[in-house]
């Protein structure tokens, strides 16, 4: 058997920023004097800002201005990371020590942009367990397309067949499944009955041990 790997979304996995992401949003209409459907934020979860701009909040179909207000609203997300701080969800670090320790490579595959992470590493320094980020400036389609976990395992050398994709969205759930990964689904933004689709569904990373993460492929 190949070697595992690993491939992590971001937010909601690594890091609760669902406050953080939905404050900026708020900001961002206010700043601009758009209006924000009620259920925005959940409809548009893990899906990049290029599709939630137009077809969730309908404010513009002009790839100009939707770029213009993407870039703004992650700055606005940015600022806040720094201002109010942000800490890795309970299990990350262990579970991360452990795949470090059995030499699991690990990557980030997000549909957020690389400056949001850095922001983040820079606040909570996990960046020395991750050998790959793909984000959502490398890929050209964003979740349920299985773009961002394919090139992600290419980066740490496995096929994406061999590799575990921890994901707490249903369209990353897809994704990570269309790309033909193992997926364990974690309940920091689902309820943990209704992540049936993935392999295996946590409350929390904390409830991932070797034998469950191996497992997957017996």
């Amino acid at each position: 058997m190949t070697k595992p790997g690993a491939l992590f979304d971001w937010d909601g996995v690594v890091i609760d920023s669902s406050t953080q992401h939905e404050k900026s949003w708020e900001l961002l209409a206010d700043e601009i004097g758009k209006p924000l459907p009620r259920d925005h934020f959940t409809r548009g979860f893990g899906m990049k800002n290029q599709v939630i701009i137009p077809e969730i909040l309908g404010w513009t179909s002009d790839p100009e201005q939707v770029e213009i207000y993407s870039l703004r609203k992650e700055h606005l997300y940015r600022e806040i990371i720094r201002d109010e701080g942000i800490r890795a969800l309970p299990g990350v670090i262990e579970l991360l020590q452990l795949l470090q320790s059995r030499e699991v490579p690990c990557a980030v595959a997000s549909s957020t942009h690389r400056e949001n992470i850095d922001a983040v590493f820079d606040v909570i320094g996990l960046r020395p367990y991750f050998q790959a980020i793909v984000t959502a400036e490398d890929v050209k389609r964003g979740k349920p397309d299985p773009e961002v976990f394919v090139k992600s395992a290419e980066k740490i050398g496995r096929p994406a067949s061999a590799c575990v994709v921890f994901e707490d969205a249903h369209v990353g759930i897809e994704a990570g499944l269309s790309a033909g990964a193992r997926v364990i689904a974690v309940a920091t933004t689902n309820p943990l009955d209704d992540l049936g689709k993935a392999n295996l569904a946590v409350r929390s990373l904390q409830d991932v041990d070797w034998d469950s993460f191996i497992g997957l492929f017996g």
